[in-house]
């Protein structure tokens, strides 16, 4: 039987390549994604790990927790620590580490680096071990700084240029000294990073006289763990506290594989679709390859094969089919992930350097995906060609299914819908994150419940379209009466194609929603022409926002200033604004009294007056982080969004409290509105600082717009492979119905149907086919889009559906030349069928 199984295997080949290249396509997607996530990550974790070497044991400071009514705050690590630090025993040197954002502009006044990996920090001493200079000499003073290599490369600075860069608002510019190297992974990834001598890095970074870290350098034989327990005998317990090296090295390598398993996990989802997607064709494969060959099976059972080596055969054929697919898929995968890094050099990431990991964990997950999945899809044809007796299958009793198998799997389907249909709807009115789970599982009921009954809906669908079809004459007739001829196989082809629209049209509701959510909120929240914020969303400098005030054409501005507190025991982040102007700036729809900030009155959000119990005129006791406590009272209640919300408090009653005070952003308003050359103006009076952001009401909409459309492409992009594997699933259905029917087609020719009609039957078929599963789809992709969206709605009240009509005609038009186009092939073999020998054949 396994000699049999192979021969098969070899007499089908072209029949079975577009199932070999759909399984091909998943189980690359698989493994090309753990080459990728294994080498990214390894490359990080040996970077990071070289960061450790002048670190045998650091010392951090601790959170001391408030108590009673008094805010918590950070321990810090002073000059005396330090010192302490590097006389204990077996301690060769103690270096103090100052480090926060810092941006640095390239010669054209461009940010260097992303948002995020801008940083800066202090060079120890003369010489400082983690920073090996390749030019020039230590920093001195605020007039002079260092610059990471790569930096000084990218933004064309040499020892002795002068550079602008920003640390939290103002513009300093100092002269590059010298250029170092290091190890440092943002570095690495596309980051800039810049020291200063250590006492203006304290300066500048808010720690005058302290420190963020203590790193100590053990002594020759002393071990880590030896030096770490001396550091903590030494330094009081209950302000700092020691971790060694290795112990730092390895978090860091966890932390770098927890970043990275989201992204391998969300690259396996896709991965998974296309293989649950190419289930559908090695199922309908198989299916097909088993009718053809009934005959031939009853034989063999006649001649004493019993039905588990008839269903073993098939299996063994599956095997080989699967084995073949790891084999080419694990290939490609290989290739996908060298590529997906390189993609990563086009977009301006750059990532350390080292080899393409290659490891056993992957070669087993590709071999055994490829083999499971196709032997799984390949069980059930295998199973229902053993259970049909010799007898029916020589006579081809059996070819039609029984009116109880369809009622039955009708019922089945109809079940499986409706309690998705059911489990969804009550998803949407739970809470969203406790929603998660039950819409999953809805969805996936749904979508299995609808492929169930896919047979059932393909007749009035299909036959929906025979008004066009008739225009086509005889050609579009055959091509109808052909696509609801196997009503089984017609659904397990559109299936495929129905999962990747479904998928598409869903985010696509949901994106198009949401920035519609977003520009309303917006416009209704805010009547400032401009906000200006940091780069990396950090704090800035007081200093911008008097700035900003003084800007020639400004008529109304107000930092908003962040303050911790205490309230009823709870810790309260307090908002300051500028009272007497804020009115002017917002446009917060008041539900109770006033909008009144200044003095002792304050204004609340929604959500915490209900939280506080708090309604118009009540009066609550703030205590401020400098230990003084003020009776403040309720003026209005306000409805807050993602963009504004808290306890408003005036900037003269919250600041005196402040140890530093610092702002989130700075609403500004101009005379004559929004215009390039208000923002010229503002950008100038704030010295053209490049870790500045000036954005309009349509700049904050476009800036989050830009990650839901960067997210929707990459996700446009992976589903991709989801529609290629269900276009194989088109090509190589028809290509075996034209196989199965070349008799009837032979006929049709001799009879007097030409070869243009022929294509022209084959092609039409394939076009209803693929329109079916793509209306499935994108009715599918509505509802689901919806029901995510009463979720988002809970937290978002601006958000209401809105559906892409465009968008949705195009992918229903791409789903039309999914089928024009998986038929060109088919339709050609069929057109050039031999009439005689095709009226012979069986």
């Amino acid at each position: 039987m396994f000699r049999t199984a192979l021969r098969n295997v070899l007499a089908h080949k072209a029949r079975l390549l577009m199932t070999v290249l759909a399984v091909m396509l998943g189980v690359a997607f698989v493994s090309g994604t753990l080459v990728f996530t294994n080498t990214i990550s390894d490359a990080y974790q040996k970077s990071s790990a070289k960061g450790f070497d002048q670190v045998d044991v650091a010392v951090r400071p601790t959170y001391q927790d408030s108590k009673g009514d008094k805010v918590g705050r950070t321990a810090e690590l002073t000059r005396a620590m330090l010192d302490k630090a590097g006389k204990v025993p077996g301690a060769a040197s103690a270096t103090g580490v100052v480090s926060g954002f810092t941006a640095v502009a390239d010669q054209d006044g461009k940010l260097v680096g992303g948002d995020w990996q801008s940083t800066g920090g202090n060079y120890w001493g003369a010489k400082d071990a983690r920073y090996p200079l390749v030019s020039g000499h230590a920093p001195h003073g605020r007039g002079e700084v260092l610059l990471d290599s790569r930096t000084a490369e990218r933004a064309g600075y040499k020892v002795g240029d002068t550079v602008r860069l920003s640390v939290d608002g103002p513009v300093l510019t100092p002269a590059v000294s010298g250029i170092f190297t290091t190890d440092d992974g943002n570095v690495a990834a596309g980051g800039s990073l810049a020291l200063f001598d250590t006492p203006t890095a304290q300066a500048l970074f808010g720690k005058k006289g302290t420190y963020d870290e203590i790193d100590v350098k053990a002594a020759p034989g002393t071990s880590q763990s030896a030096l770490k327990a001396a550091l903590d005998e030494a330094l009081p317990s209950h302000l700092v506290e020691t971790t060694t090296g290795k112990q730092l090295a390895d978090d860091q390598a966890k932390q770098i594989a927890d970043s990275m398993s989201g992204l391998k996990q969300a690259l396996l989802v896709f991965a998974g679709i296309a293989l649950f997607v190419g289930t559908f064709i090695i199922a309908n494969t198989f299916t097909m390859l088993v009718a053809q060959r009934t005959r031939e099976l009853a034989l063999l059972r006649a001649v004493g094969a019993s039905r588990r080596q008839v269903t073993r055969s098939v299996l063994a054929e599956a095997f080989a089919v699967g084995a073949v697919a790891g084999v080419t898929g694990l290939a490609a995968g290989i290739g996908i992930g060298a590529g997906l890094r390189a993609l990563l050099g086009s977009f301006g990431a750059s990532v350390p350097d080292g080899p393409l990991v290659i490891s056993p964990g992957t070669v087993v997950a590709a071999l055994a995906v490829g083999i499971l999945i196709t032997m799984l899809a390949a069980w059930l044809p295998g199973r229902r060609a053993a259970k049909i007796p010799p007898v029916a299958a020589m006579s081809s009793v059996h070819a039609k299914a029984t009116a109880k198998s369809l009622v039955l799997r009708n019922t089945l389907g109809a079940l499986c819908a409706a309690a998705g249909v059911a489990v969804v709807l009550v998803a949407t009115s739970m809470d969203a994150t406790a929603a998660q789970g039950p819409m999953g599982i809805g969805a996936v009921l749904l979508i299995t419940g609808v492929f169930i009954l896919t047979p059932l809906l393909s007749r009035p669908l299909i036959a929906a379209a025979a008004p066009v079809m008739r225009a086509f004459g005889v050609s579009g007739k055959l091509a109808r009466q052909n696509s609801v001829r196997n009503p089984r196989r017609t659904a397990a082809t559109a299936s495929a194609l129905m999962i990747g629209l479904t998928l598409i049209t869903g985010m696509t509701v949901m994106a198009g929603s949401l920035q519609t959510a977003i520009d309303k909120m917006a416009s209704s929240a805010i009547r400032a022409d401009y906000v200006v914020s940091m780069a990396d969303h950090g704090p800035l400098s007081p200093e911008v926002a008097k700035k900003a005030a003084a800007a020639d054409g400004v008529t109304a501005s107000s930092p908003l200033r962040n303050g911790e507190s205490r309230i009823d025991g709870e810790t309260e982040f307090l908002t300051g604004v500028n009272g007497a102007s804020i009115g002017k700036l917002t446009d917060l729809k008041v539900d109770e009294g006033s909008f009144t900030v200044g003095g002792s009155q304050v204004v609340v959000d929604k959500d915490r007056a209900k939280e506080y119990g708090w309604t118009s005129g009540s009066h609550f006791t703030a205590h401020f982080e400098d230990g003084k406590a003020r009776r403040l009272t309720v003026a209005g209640i306000y409805e807050g969004n993602d963009m504004i919300n808290g306890i408003m408090i005036d900037n003269k009653v919250l600041t005196p409290h402040l140890k530093a005070p610092a702002d989130m952003q700075v609403m500004v308003k101009a005379a004559d509105g929004a215009s390039d050359a208000a923002k010229d103006k503002l950008a100038k009076a704030l010295g053209l600082n490049p870790a500045i952001k000036i954005q309009d009401k349509q700049d904050i909409s476009d800036g989050i717009a830009k990650m839901f459309t960067t997210m929707l492409n990459m996700l446009y992009g992976l589903l991709g492979m989801a529609v290629i594997v269900a276009v194989l699933g088109v090509i190589n259905t028809l290509a075996m119905s034209v196989f199965e029917r070349s008799q009837e087609i032979g006929m049709l020719r001799a009879i007097g149907l030409d070869r243009k009609a022929v294509k022209r039957m084959v092609r039409l078929e394939s076009l209803v086919i693929s329109l079916f599963g793509g209306v499935l789809g994108i009715g599918l992709g509505v509802f689901f889009g919806w029901a995510a969206g009463q979720l988002l709605g809970t937290k978002m009240p601006t958000y209401e559906l809105v559906l892409p009509w465009g968008r949705m005609a195009v992918f229903l038009l791409l789903a039309g030349l999914v089928g024009v186009l998986a038929a060109l092939w088919p339709a050609r073999r069929a057109a050039w069928l031999n009439m005689l020998a095709a009226i012979k054949s069986e």
